[in-house]
């Protein structure tokens, strides 16, 4: 097998440079199977994951990559031996030609779902369902403002957005990124990269007075401007902060106009809550798979371009999803 191994903290400028190595065939252990790699998702966390800056550090060296669909060609003891042949759905570790998994926990994935839309969306889309039907149930009609609305999560905070009822405004830095939010249904566009644009003045035009939720997984110098634009009952929502700033604004915006500052940490609930977040995730496959959402087709990389996809993504030079198809 190939695969991609980080046995160091990378900076972000040498981040093109991580290498793929070549090691034995993996074998199953009792409960396993292993899946031969189709497509693995690589998401802005992943690349942060590499540089060691995010909030949970893998032990070194491991190989990065988040959801990986394949087929399964081999099984361990105890493990059913009629899933080997089957399209399957697992996670981590996916920049590989070969990963290993508890066999309880592949997805089996329906015939209209692909490789790589099965690996690409359960981060994203995964995040904003769980965002949406739990942290902070929407109601149709509600208006929607997304930040950062060309990223992968701005992309699945549109589309599923759009699958509860919402209206959306999205807000991003260029004109490719709001062209991609448009694509997955965005019903209006901000582009707050051009000089003079006002956030807080666009999304309450936007809007017809104030948002009633914000999606944020941006953070920094937006922070304050899409707060302040929330209406009457808003919520604003913390996903991250792709920025790389923390944003401190006065905590008197949440008592004005009743607003709700919620937190979404969606991968800490995912480890406390496994059974869970597979379900989470059978419900974003199912959803992509009978037209309910519509993400687009992901950005293929091969498997030794994933240091450079991980230096696109810390630097916001790729839109939308991407995955490393070995």
């Amino acid at each position: 097998m190939r695969h991609v191994v980080v046995s160091e903290w990378t900076a972000v400028e040498d981040l093109p440079n991580m290498p793929v190595l070549d090691a034995p065939d993996p074998e199953p252990n009792e409960g396993q199977v292993v899946v031969a790699v189709e497509a693995a998702s690589v998401s802005y966390v992943n690349a942060l994951a590499c540089t060691g800056n995010y909030q949970f550090k893998p032990t070194l060296p491991f190989t990065p990559g988040g959801s990986c669909a394949g087929v399964v060609s081999a099984v361990g003891a105890g493990v059913d031996a009629s899933l080997v042949g089957r399209r399957v759905l697992t996670g981590g570790g996916g920049c590989a030609t070969h990963v290993t998994a508890p066999a309880a926990g592949v997805i089996e994935l329906p015939d209209d779902v692909d490789a790589a839309t099965a690996a690409s969306i359960p981060e994203s889309y995964g995040t904003m369902h769980f965002t949406y039907w739990q942290r902070a149930p929407l109601e149709p009609g509600q208006q929607v403002v997304v930040l950062g609305a060309g990223g992968a999560i701005g992309l699945a905070a549109i589309d599923l957005a759009k699958a509860a009822g919402a209206r959306v405004i999205a807000c991003a830095s260029s004109a490719e990124k709001l062209a991609a939010a448009t694509a997955v249904g965005a019903d209006a566009t901000i582009d707050y990269g051009e000089p003079g644009v006002d956030l807080k003045t666009a999304i309450r035009e936007a809007t017809g007075g104030g948002a009633d939720v914000v999606v944020d997984p941006i953070g920094g110098d937006l922070a304050e401007p899409a707060m302040r634009a929330l209406g009457f009952d808003g919520r604003y929502l913390v996903l991250g902060f792709a920025a790389g700033s923390i944003p401190r604004f006065p905590l008197n915006l949440a008592l004005l106009n009743n607003r709700a500052i919620i937190g979404v940490e969606f991968g800490g609930w995912a480890m406390r809550q496994p059974s869970r977040f597979n379900e989470v995730t059978r419900a974003v496959i199912e959803m992509a798979g009978d037209g309910r959402i519509h993400p687009l087709e992901p950005t293929p990389f091969s498997l030794e371009d994933t240091g450079r996809l991980c230096h696109a993504l810390m630097t916001r030079g790729i839109a939308g999803r991407a995955v490393v198809t070995p």
